[in-house]
């Protein structure tokens, strides 16, 4: 079984987390921009993040056989704080960078006039530079929310097919493939969507333009609700060709459409020799001791 999650926040675990992925199945995973629980006060703190992620991010997922891609953008969270809407304006330098598969996470968190602001000068950017999309659905008002988002992404211009919306449930998952858009779901142990329900909606709905995440941030969450998704599609009698399209096909086919798709293996993996131990990003090591 081959995995490719498509919004996980690897920037919040550990390196027994990379390795637990790899032993599943992963080998390919998309990182979306996103908050980082707390405020951050100037654009430079957005610049050292963005940074991160397409580097050492990128470094340490590898050196566990992995290979990672991101996506950059002004959250919606943040786009109410005037301190961080500045970065809009640093933005496009970073979408013409190795790896960057989308822009995201945009969208909405309260629906605020800030946040539209944001989130249409985002799409357009997404229109200029040829990129995918990644919607946050809100947390509260969420019908309403999503169905604002379709009509902002419609007056946009953008693409249905370039787009896919994220942290839905059964509530707002018909309106979402209605429109054209692709349906992301987040699985998460407590909230968002589970197991059981995913599966049922993937029997109601099908396993077209459906992406499946794990999301796996800094809160309570579990970054290998990917793979317990895949086995509970087997046992409810999915095959492992529904599986694969679900778990692989699918985010390959939605992000390969930014053309920055690198999904060849990893030397030192799935081969007789070992990833070298010494290497380093920065003067700084991730694996600090052979293998064996």
């Amino acid at each position: 079984m081959r995995i490719f999650d498509p919004h996980i926040h690897m920037t919040s675990r550990t390196t027994n987390d990379y390795e637990a992925l790899y032993a599943n199945g992963v080998r390919a995973l998309v990182e979306p921009a996103f908050w980082m629980g707390q405020p951050r006060t100037n654009v430079g703190s957005f610049i050292d993040y963005f940074d991160s992620l397409l580097g050492w991010e990128r470094f340490r997922a590898a050196q566990f056989g992995i290979r990672h891609h991101a996506t950059i953008a002004l959250n919606p969270k943040e786009a109410n704080d005037p301190r961080c809407v500045p970065v809009l304006d640093e933005i496009p330098r970073y979408l013409v960078k190795e790896g960057v598969v989308a822009i995201g996470e945009i969208g909405y968190d309260s629906m605020t006039p800030a946040e539209d602001e944001a989130f249409s000068r985002q799409l357009q950017l997404a229109r200029e530079y040829s990129l995918p999309v990644m919607v946050h659905t809100p947390h509260r008002e969420k019908l309403a929310g999503t169905q604002r988002t379709l009509d902002v992404v419609r007056e946009s211009g953008v693409t249905p097919g370039m787009v896919v919306v994220d942290h839905l449930n059964e509530t707002n998952v018909e309106m979402v493939k209605d429109a054209g858009a692709w349906m992301g779901f987040s699985i998460y142990p407590d909230t968002k969507m589970d197991e059981r329900r995913m599966v049922a909606i993937l029997g109601r709905y099908g396993t077209e333009r459906v992406l499946v995440n794990s999301a796996a941030d800094w809160g309570r969450s579990d970054p290998l609700k990917t793979v317990s998704t895949a086995n509970a599609m087997l046992a409810a009698g999915f095959t492992a060709d529904d599986v694969d399209k679900v778990l692989w096909r699918n985010p390959v086919e939605f992000y390969g459409q930014s053309g920055q798709l690198i999904l060849d293996p990893i030397p030192g993996f799935d081969a007789a020799e070992l990833p070298d131990a010494a290497a380093g990003f920065e003067g700084n090591s991730v694996l600090r001791g052979a293998r064996v």
